[in-house]
């Protein structure tokens, strides 16, 4: 007689969502943690709206103005330079 392999039942993706977000959470108690995901949602949304208004600023010929903070700041989206450009300013 064959044996038959006893099916795992499939995790729903909200549930293999919740499983990953509680091992990247490792030992920051659960209170303290809305801090941490609060800060990811905002760097996601400033880097969102920066790409867009970089795009808005190249598609209307204004690339000489990509690296200027003043481009950004008169329209409240905040500049996000470059990695490099990060490093080189701290040393």
């Amino acid at each position: 007689m064959a044996k038959t392999k006893s099916a795992k039942p499939q995790k729903s993706f909200e549930q293999n969502l919740w499983d990953t977000a509680d091992k990247l959470r490792g030992t920051v108690e659960s209170s303290e943690y809305k801090h941490v995901v609060l800060s990811l949602i905002f760097l996601k949304f400033v880097s969102d709206k920066f790409e867009a208004h970089r795009r808005k600023l190249s598609d209307e010929g204004m690339g000489a103005y990509l690296e200027m903070v003043e481009f950004y700041a008169k329209d409240n989206v905040f500049y996000l330079p470059e990695a490099e450009q990060l490093v080189a300013d701290a040393l």
